[in-house]
């Protein structure tokens, strides 16, 4: 499982409904998660990337260093999924997909994380899953940080 985690001090997701852009997931301060489901992922790599993302610190204590996590500030996450995180671009000009997991599969982690963030206390807002999104945010110092469960990177 991957995740791309950006400190942010505003992110919303919109879709088209029948012409008209619909907000679907919206969050002042907090985090912008985007994540992707691998193949062989599980129900460990839900729980390990969910307590990391939460748990991360990155938000400014009062002497302006990064000491505080979303957890600690009671700050909300947008969660947006992301099969393009598992892009494989090695070969070709097309990236390949291959190491996605499909829809359903996707979809039952995708919620898990969701779950397993609101436990830890996180107000979740959600993208769409599996619809073309829009997604505008800003992000603030920036501070974007790259998460895989299997700790390749």
């Amino acid at each position: 499982m991957r995740a791309v985690v950006q400190r942010v001090s505003g992110a919303s997701v919109t879709v088209n409904e029948n012409g008209c852009a619909v907000t679907v997931g919206q969050i002042d301060q907090g985090i912008l998660i985007y994540l992707g489901v691998g193949l062989d992922d599980d129900l460990k790599d839900v729980a390990y990337l969910a307590d990391k993302a939460a748990n991360l610190r990155i938000f400014m204590d009062s002497e302006e260093k990064m000491n505080l996590s979303a957890c600690d500030l009671e700050y909300p996450a947008l969660v947006v999924s992301q099969f393009t995180l598992y892009a494989d671009a090695r070969k070709g000009r097309r990236p390949s997909f291959s190491g996605a997991a499909g829809n359903e599969a996707a979809l039952g982690l995708y919620e898990s994380f969701c779950r397993n963030l609101s436990e830890k206390g996180i107000h979740v807002e959600r993208g769409a899953f599996g619809r073309i999104m829009k997604v505008a945010y800003t992000n603030e110092g920036p501070i974007t940080i790259l998460l895989d469960s299997k700790k390749q990177f």
